[in-house]
């Protein structure tokens, strides 16, 4: 605790003003797709923010802004004491989205929660800790990612003991500055659509802005909020994939054909990538896991429980967050 104490003597100002009216949050993983909108939302609305990141990481989106910067990583329990020291709550995004192998996720997805947890359950009192989990934890059976991200929720459920926390399950998020869908957009835009899920898959989709604000409405709500919760953009029933090839040609005002692409070829591809990532030392996107992920036929989500609580509602559907992450 000594550290503890040290770093908030540094930082006693900002701490005693979060007693008042704005709250001081720690959070993870802020230099990436989903942090950085959580950063950016949370600063907007006058709260003070301290973030952890790697020596190595690029932080020169969040340039100017007022980030109380703390180095470390997951792996390092004491810059994860100073990162939570004297806050109000956690916000934990960061995490492994790639890897080849189970132990890579477990050691970033579920270590580094347990770690982080630890960190909070020292403090006094203890902050509220919000998980950033996936709608791929329902299906854990599918990916060494899924996997992980079930086994993060349990390692929280089971470590939390006092401390209360919210575990959400975003479906697939999108938005600018997105690299995993943006690809998809992109192409699609330009009037090709490689259809490589189930012809009957429906999946729930999420724009980023939106789950920015239902993190702000877990930190400032005072009720206690333990669980898990799903989200989506308001579309109960989700997507198929023909619902979405169609909303990208009223956005576009283009044809798009549709290319459907053999389970076959899908299967020998996402191998072919993952034996060569073992070998090159890459972190590929598409393997064998995340082909069994993409092939699930049920991604829907229900909003029900977390908007009844919070009073959150998405404000973004499908047609105008493609607007806005293809910039048109």
């Amino acid at each position: 605790m000594a550290v503890c104490f040290s770093f908030a003597a540094k930082h006693a100002k900002a701490v005693i003003h979060s007693v008042s009216m704005d709250f001081t949050i720690a959070l993870t993983g802020a230099t990436g797709f989903i942090g950085d909108r959580v950063a950016r939302r949370l600063l907007g609305e006058g709260h003070k923010l301290r973030a952890l990141t790697r020596n190595t990481s690029d932080r020169s989106r969040l340039a100017g802004l007022n980030i109380d910067w703390v180095e470390g990583a997951l792996e390092d329990l004491d810059s994860l004491r100073r990162l939570v020291c004297g806050v109000d709550s956690v916000v934990h995004c960061a995490g492994a989205v790639r890897g080849v192998t189970q132990a890579h996720f477990d050691r970033m997805n579920v270590d580094g929660v347990a770690r982080l947890v630890q960190a909070v359950s020292e403090q006094h009192p203890v902050p509220r800790f919000l998980l950033i989990s996936s709608l791929a934890a329902r299906e854990p059976e599918l990916s060494y990612y899924a996997g992980s991200k079930r086994q993060a929720e349990v390692v929280l459920t089971d470590l939390a003991g006092n401390m209360p926390w919210i575990a959400l399950r975003p479906p697939a998020v999108y938005g600018p500055g997105d690299k995993e869908m943006l690809p998809v957009w992109r192409w699609m835009s330009r009037g090709v659509a490689f259809e490589v899920v189930s012809a009957r898959a429906r999946l729930s989709m999420l724009y980023v802005d939106d789950l920015a604000e239902a993190i702000l409405k877990c930190l400032v709500n005072q009720q206690s909020l333990n669980g898990i919760f799903e989200l989506h953009d308001g579309r109960p029933q989700g997507y198929s994939w023909q619902d979405i090839i169609a909303t990208i040609k009223h956005v576009t005002a283009k044809r798009v054909r549709n290319v459907k692409v053999p389970l076959a070829v899908l299967k020998t591809v996402s191998s072919l990538n993952l034996s060569a990532a073992r070998i090159f030392g890459y972190a590929p996107m598409l393997t064998p896991g995340k082909l069994r992920e993409l092939r699930h036929p049920d991604w829907v989500c229900d909003n029900t429980a977390f908007s009844r609580k919070t009073g959150w509602e998405p404000r973004v559907m499908l047609e105008e967050g493609l607007r806005r992450t293809l910039e048109l």
